[in-house]
């Protein structure tokens, strides 16, 4: 593994990175998000975030789950029923989305923010959406995605619906979601926020998190924890990576665990 992620100077980087996002986003109207937010970071600032983020693309998801976890004292990864359209492995800052009920709404501008704030989205964000009562509501679909791909997003995490899967699965865009439906969220659904804390599928998810997705599943890990919680998993993959050809030589998972002490 890389040992120099575990120096301070990339976690003070990005932690520069997440305060110059939060002041440039506080300036604001809540539920906007600035385009240029992460243009406000230095270059130094900038390359430590890139190279967090890459390190996580290198770590398998159930590593950074059991190291979070560990960390954390609490679960962060995300039920059985977050599936996503084709296997993928991404991680990326979310971008979080929020809408609520408003059933019957004529309001045009409805779903307003939404768009904005997708717009406003870039290189590595993940969308993170919060749709309330939304597993038979899509909560995106091939319009968003293909904006979303245009503009560089790693991925999206919905909780509700998804549709379009058909032009989702030939830009190649990863989306995980409670299922596919054909239905709309317009007329039954109004914008509530954006980059606002939010549960997706009962985790608790904050813009600036990274979210890391593989075929296991999806972890959201802490921006302020991220640092300790890669090196844990890093440790963990190490590991496990290990066992492999040792239990193929020796035939012995608890022979193994003895000498590795990870299961």
């Amino acid at each position: 593994m890389n040992d120099s992620l575990h120096s301070t100077v990339p976690f003070l980087a990005g932690t520069l990175v997440a305060l110059l996002t939060v002041a440039a986003l506080g300036a604001l109207p809540r539920g906007q998000v600035s385009a240029q937010a992460q243009e406000a970071a230095t270059p130094a600032a900038r390359s430590g975030a890139n190279q967090l983020l890459e390190e996580f693309r290198h770590v398998e998801v159930a590593s950074v789950s059991d190291a979070a976890e560990q960390i954390l004292g609490r679960k962060m990864y995300m039920s059985h029923r977050m599936q996503a359209i084709f296997l993928a492995k991404f991680a990326g800052f979310a971008l979080t989305v929020s809408l609520k009920k408003d059933e019957g709404n004529k309001d045009p501008n409805a779903l307003a923010g939404m768009m904005a704030a997708i717009d406003a989205g870039g290189k590595d964000s993940v969308y993170v959406m919060g749709v309330e009562d939304g597993a038979d509501i899509a909560g995106m679909g091939g319009l968003m995605g293909t904006t979303m791909y245009s503009r560089g997003y790693a991925g999206a995490v919905v909780d509700g619906g998804v549709r379009d899967i058909a032009q989702l699965r030939r830009i190649g865009f990863p989306v995980y979601a409670l299922g596919p439906v054909p239905s709309t969220s317009v007329g039954h659904y109004k914008f509530a926020g954006a980059n606002i804390p939010l549960l997706c599928d009962g985790v608790p998810v904050e813009a600036g998190d990274i979210v890391v997705a593989d075929a296991d599943g999806v972890v959201v890990v802490p921006r302020a924890k991220a640092q300790e919680i890669l090196a844990l998993a890093q440790q963990m993959d190490f590991k496990e990576h290990s066992m492999y050809p040792f239990i193929e030589k020796f035939h012995s998972l608890e022979e193994a665990v003895r000498k590795f002490g990870r299961i």
